[in-house]
């Protein structure tokens, strides 16, 4: 039989897909829709003025500092801190006063009477309302500029070593959440002759020890991920019980013990329930596990909701629900998927019937996604220069281009399942075709281990013909590669989903890049265009490190870094970092970490230039794990 996919043809399958090509298109239409005509909205905190404003020279001496917000924050006694000239406190040192008034939000602290004239350095660290850390400085001059021997925070908040365990923490826990629910899933709905697989009672357990093990990280981070950054006071008892009253520390709290009863339903759905033989007894297990499994999986979708994106902003009432619904079809769709892989590698005994049966779920785990992320999107991008100007935006047009490599390539795993029917009926009856083995002698059968042994190397030889016959099976081998194109692509939408969690959403950027009222206009620049060649000294160390700041003023800035290499085409380097001085201040250095974006191209947006001057511009590069060299060049900026 040959190895190619069937011709295009009416089947039952082809009718869900051509309707998913449908779905598609009107998706699109809508998208377009509702990005075109929403409003703004709030979500993911971000500093939207202050008084005295950035850069800003006043006459005399103001009474307090106030900072306005994007959304409501959690602050501390430490969460804005004013610092003269020298680096003492300027402030009165008391936990900022809450101003907020209706929809705008506000926190203000006193300062010290009699303040010399000089430059003064605001810095602020605070926790959103959607759980992430977030922070900042600027600076404002009494009288007239002066020198200032304050450095700014080199780290962000949220950033360093304990940023970096407690992301890779976040990135565990979904993919955890995902073979959880996914997989369980799968054996109840698709196979469930699954139950009794090892592979997939492996592959079950080993999500629930990933999300819970993920959990118990970020609760213990979260004191020194939201603070200090430093790993020691993960075991402050007083941080943790802080935590702990917060909400997100409330959420990772329920997902425990969420977790604990997911535990009790997996000993019984791969005890019990796999070991039940009756058939209507089997039926009401399944209806039973079914719902509680789903009431479980929906409480463990909703710890997150309730504690990032969709818990504040517009309609959160609503948005929360969404969220949920969101997880779990992307749990059901990637996690049945993995499930699926594992099953056609690890087991002869999965059929034709659970791989339609699945693919009649990942439809409907699409159409949820689809509309659930046209929601989500209106929500959090909210026009088209958001959609394409913002991280935000990137990422998300990442995700749907995704999507759609992950339907095509879906496409002809469905393909291979139309021709898998027949092939999988043909295997099951040349394996009933075998002849039986000659009868036992009698000395055998009197002998009980003898009796088992033989019966151990039957099973054994059972399942050595049925792994041949399945990996001799073209169709089946064809399903098996499609489904593995199908996992990376997976992973890869899955890493960019837990992403787009912990990005600023795109219309917040903007809101707080338009800044408001109450800031004044920012000092008038230029766009600034660098070029600086370099030499690590190692091999293919030599290039050249191209710079655009814009607009090239006081404020927030878009900055962008191109690396060319000797050859004169783009170069991808392992790390690149910059920093901003300006030494007749001494302001800085202020560190700027970029994201990269393709082969040879990094951005960072809304980066801060306090101060109009001189600045010099320091750029590291390295290009192997021991050649590095840092350059630099002054701009004139504001």
């Amino acid at each position: 039989m040959s190895a190619t996919a069937p011709h295009a043809g009416p089947s039952p399958i082809r009718r869900p897909l051509a309707a998913a090509a449908l779905l598609t298109a009107l998706v699109s239409l809508i998208f377009g829709l509702l990005l075109a005509g929403a409003g703004p909205a709030s979500a993911h905190a971000a500093l939207t003025g202050s008084d005295p404003a950035d850069g800003a020279v006043v006459d005399t001496a103001p009474k307090e500092v106030t900072l306005s917000f994007s959304e409501a924050i959690a602050v501390g006694d430490d969460s804005i801190r004013v610092l003269d000239p020298s680096g003492k406190r300027a402030d009165t040192d008391a936990e900022p006063k809450d101003l907020s008034e209706g929809s705008t939000v506000r926190y203000g602290v006193a300062l010290h009477s009699g303040l010399p004239d000089g430059t003064y350095t605001v810095a602020w660290q605070a926790i959103s309302a959607d759980s992430h850390p977030i922070s900042g400085a600027f600076t404002f001059s009494i009288g007239a500029p002066s020198d200032t021997t304050v450095a700014l925070p080199s780290q962000e908040a949220g950033g360093g070593p304990v940023g970096v365990v407690y992301d890779i923490a976040r990135y565990a826990a979904y993919g955890g959440f995902v073979l959880l629910v996914g997989g369980s899933a799968f054996v109840l709905v698709c196979w469930r002759g699954g139950a009794t697989a090892l592979p997939m009672q492996r592959l079950v357990v080993r999500g629930w020890l990933t999300l819970t093990a993920a959990t118990l990280v970020m609760l213990l981070l979260r004191n020194p991920y939201t603070g200090s950054g430093k790993f020691a006071d993960a075991f402050d008892l007083a941080g943790l019980q802080s935590v702990l009253d917060t909400k997100p520390g409330a959420a990772l709290v329920s997902r425990l013990l969420l977790l604990g009863a997911a535990a009790l339903f997996i000993a019984v759905l791969f005890g019990t329930y796999a070991r039940r033989e009756d058939e209507r007894e089997k039926k009401d297990l399944t209806f039973g596990l079914a719902v509680g499994g789903g009431v479980v999986a929906t409480g463990i979708a909703a710890t997150w909701a309730m504690s990032e994106h969709a818990s504040t902003g517009i309609q959160a009432n609503i948005a929360m629900p969404v969220d949920v619904l969101h997880l779990l079809a992307v749990a059901a769709w990637l996690g049945g998927l993995a499930s699926l892989l594992v099953a056609l590698y690890r087991t002869p005994d999965i059929g034709s019937a659970a791989v339609r049966r699945f693919s009649a779920v990942a439809f409907g785990s699409v159409v949820v996604l689809a509309a659930t992320g046209i929601y989500q999107s209106w929500r959090q991008v909210g026009s088209w220069s958001a959609l394409t100007g913002t991280r935000y935006g990137q990422l998300l047009i990442l995700k749907v281009a995704l999507i759609a490599v992950l339907l095509a390539v879906a496409w002809f795993s469905r393909r291979w399942t139309g021709r898998l029917t027949d092939s999988a009926v043909a295997s099951q009856d040349a394996s009933e075709e075998e002849p039986e083995s000659e009868s036992e002698p009698e000395s055998v059968s009197a002998d009980p281990e003898r009796a088992a042994q033989l019966a151990r190397q039957r099973a054994a030889l059972t399942a050595t013909k049925k792994k041949r016959i399945r990996d001799a099976d073209p169709q089946r081998s064809g399903l098996r590669r499609s489904v593995l194109a199908e996992a990376a692509v997976a992973v890869v939408l899955l890493a960019v989903t837990t992403m787009l969690t912990s990005t600023e959403p795109g219309r917040t950027e903007e809101e707080a890049a338009g800044g408001t009222p109450s800031a004044s206009a920012p000092a008038a620049g230029g766009p600034v265009n660098l070029k600086m060649p370099f030499d690590t000294g190692g091999q293919n160390g030599k290039g050249t490190v191209r710079i655009d700041i814009e607009p090239g003023r006081t404020g927030s800035n878009d900055l962008h870094v191109w690396i060319d290499g000797s050859d004169g085409k783009p170069m991808d380097v392992p790390e690149l970092k910059l920093a901003l001085t300006l030494e007749s201040k001494d302001i800085g250095p202020l560190p700027v970490v970029p994201d990269r974006l393709a082969e040879g191209h990094w951005s960072a947006s809304a980066v801060q230039i306090p101060m109009a001057g001189d600045w010099k511009i320091d750029v590291t590069v390295r290009t192997s794990d021991i050649d590095q060299v840092t350059i630099d060049k002054n701009a004139k900026i504001g």
